[in-house]
C-alpha cells in the first residue's frame, strides 16, 4: 500500500483522534444508527481526553454519513477541531470504534483499505473494446477504443482473391489488437489500476495481451467469455483476491530471502522491533510488512516530534537528545516513518501459511542501503 495520502496526518503534532466506522448496513432506520453513531464515537473521544472541538468536528463529520450509500465504511483523523483525512475503506471494520492517541491509528488501512485492487476490465473483440474500472466503491466506465471495422470476417475459399483478402482481415485484426493494447496501457496509467482483467475469446485476448508493455505484463488476468459477455461482480472480486495473496505471497518469501546476509555480512531484512526501530531511525526501510495479529504490533514503543524519533526505551530518546517523548503503538510508529521516507506498507495475512510464522513477532522490513 503506498502511503503518500497519509503525509497530512504527519505534517502537525498530535494527539489524534481516529475513528473507524461500518457504513455497509442500509435499512429504513440507518439515518437514526448512524446519528447514534455519530454521538457515541464523540462520547468516546471525550472520555479518553479529546478536546471539545475536536469531538464536534468528528460528530459532525459522522453526522454527514447518515444518508451515505457507502458500501463498506469509513475512517477519519481528526485534531484540534478539525478533520484533516477521511479515506473511505475497502471492506467494513468489525465493529465502530474510537481512539485519542498521540499518532494517529492508521494500522487498521493497511487490511481495511489497502491491498483492494482497483482492477480495469476490458470488455475484448475484433472491432474494439470497452473498459471498465471496478474499485470497493463500485464500477465506472472509462471508456475504450473502436479500431479497425473492415473487412473483419475470413472465408473459406483458397482462390488468391480470398487469400488476399483473409490477410487483410489478420491486418485488421493485429491493428484493433495494437490500439487496444494501447489505449488500456493508457488507461491503466491514468486509474492507477494495479489489475487488467482482459475478457474475450482467446485469440482476441491473447492478441491484446501480446501487445502490451512489458511492464503491465504482471497485472494481467484472462477471463474467456463470449462476445457481448460481461463479468459477475463475484468473479472480478475473486480475481482480485487472488491478486491480493500473489502479492503478499511475493513479498513474503522476498523478505524471507533477504534475511539472509550477503558476502559483506549485511542482510536486506530485518524483523522483531528493535532492529525496526533502528532501521527507522537511519531511514531504511525499503518496504514495512506487517501481520496485525502479531505480538510486535501493538508493542510499546516510545517517539519523538519527527519520525525517525523513537525508541525502544523512553530513556534511548533521551540520549537522542529529544527533550519531548510520548508512547505509541509500534506499527503505527513504524508507519509514520514509512510515511517520511516514501516507503510503502503492506499487510502480510492473505498470503498462504509458510513454514514459518513470518515476519517474527508481526513486524518486519525489507531494507534499503545508501
Amino acid at each position: 500500500m503506498e502511503l503518500a495520502f497519509l503525509h497530512p496526518l504527519y505534517e502537525r503534532p498530535g494527539p489524534w483522534a481516529s475513528v473507524y466506522v461500518d457504513t455497509s448496513r442500509h435499512t429504513e432506520n440507518t439515518p437514526h444508527e448512524r446519528h447514534l453513531t455519530a454521538q457515541a464515537m464523540a462520547r468516546e473521544l471525550a472520555d479518553q481526553g479529546a478536546d471539545e472541538a475536536t469531538c464536534d468536528a468528528v460528530r459532525r463529520a459522522l453526522e454527514e454519513l447518515r444518508h451515505s450509500s457507502e458500501p463498506h465504511g469509513r475512517a477519519l483523523f481528526a485534531r484540534d477541531g478539525e478533520v484533516v483525512l477521511d479515506p473511505p475503506l475497502a471492506r467494513p471494520p468489525q465493529n465502530d470504534w474510537a481512539q485519542w492517541a498521540p499518532l494517529p491509528r492508521v494500522a487498521p488501512l493497511l487490511e481495511l483499505a489497502g491491498e483492494d485492487p482497483v482492477c480495469v476490465v476490458a470488455y475484448v473483440d475484433r472491432k474494439g473494446a470497452d473498459f471498465e474500472l471496478r474499485s470497493a466503491l463500485g464500477r465506472d466506465d472509462v471508456g475504450g477504443v473502436t479500431g479497425r471495422q473492415w473487412p473483419m470476417h475470413r472465408t473459406s475459399s483458397a482462390d488468391w482473391s480470398e487469400r488476399h483478402f483473409q490477410l487483410r482481415v489478420e491486418n485488421t485484426w493485429e491493428h484493433n489488437a495494437a490500439e487496444i493494447a494501447d489505449a488500456l496501457a493508457v488507461c491503466q496509467e491514468e486509474t492507477g489500476a494495479d489489475l487488467l482483467i482482459l475478457v474475450g475469446d482467446d485469440r482476441e485476448r491473447r492478441s491484446v495481451h501480446e501487445r502490451l508493455p512489458q511492464r503491465l505484463h504482471g497485472l494481467v488476468v484472462e477471463a474467456s467469455r463470449g462476445a457481448g459477455s460481461r463479468l459477475l461482480d463475484e468473479e472480478v472480486q475473486r480475481a482480485r483476491a487472488e491478486h491480493v495473496r500473489d502479492r503478499a505471497a511475493a513479498e513474503l518469501e522476498r523478505f524471507l530471502a533477504a534475511r539472509t546476509p550477503d558476502d559483506e555480512g549485511r542482510a536486506g531484512a530485518v524483523e522483531g522491533v528493535p532492529a525496526l526501530v533502528e532501521a527507522a531511525r537511519e531511514h531504511r526501510i525499503d518496504e514495512l510488512l506487517i501481520r496485525p495479529d502479531g505480538p510486535d504490533a501493538h508493542r510499546e514503543v516510545w517517539i519523538g516530534e519527527d519520525p525517525d524519533q523513537l525508541a525502544v526505551r523512553r530513556t534511548d530518546l533521551k540520549i537522542l537528545g529529544e527533550q519531548h517523548s510520548w508512547s505509541a503503538r509500534a506499527d503505527d510508529a513504524l508507519i509514520r516513518s514509512a510515511v517520511a521516507t516514501d516507503a510503502p506498507a503492506l499487510s502480510v495475512t492473505a498470503a498462504p501459511e509458510t513454514r514459518e510464522e513470518a515476519p517474527v513477532g508481526g513486524l518486519g522490513a525489507l531494507l534499503r542501503w545508501k
